[in-house]
């Protein structure tokens, strides 16, 4: 029984980084330039989402066990005010 060999250019059998015979992705689009509102202390401008926010950085000092927690209790608020915010 033979390997399996892609044919010649298709890149393989996996999406992956571009061959030599493929276009490379193009840049990543970024923010615009100068301060975001989180940089100059403004928030967002919402609360509940400046407090997930809030809670996200303060995790990252947690251990990591603890860490999952306060990233799923930001990712539900989060849920929840993007619901609010449709139903509205």
């Amino acid at each position: 029984m033979s390997a399996y060999r892609p044919a010649a250019g298709s890149g393989g059998p996996f999406p992956g980084p571009a061959g030599p015979d493929q276009a490379a992705p193009g840049p990543r689009p970024t923010p615009p330039p100068g301060r975001t509102p989180q940089e100059s202390g403004g928030g967002c401008g919402h609360p509940a989402v400046d407090a997930a926010i809030k809670a996200i950085a303060n995790g990252a000092d947690l251990p990591p066990a603890d860490q999952i927690a306060q990233y799923e209790a930001a990712h539900r608020t989060l849920q929840e005010t993007l619901a609010t915010i449709d139903q509205a």
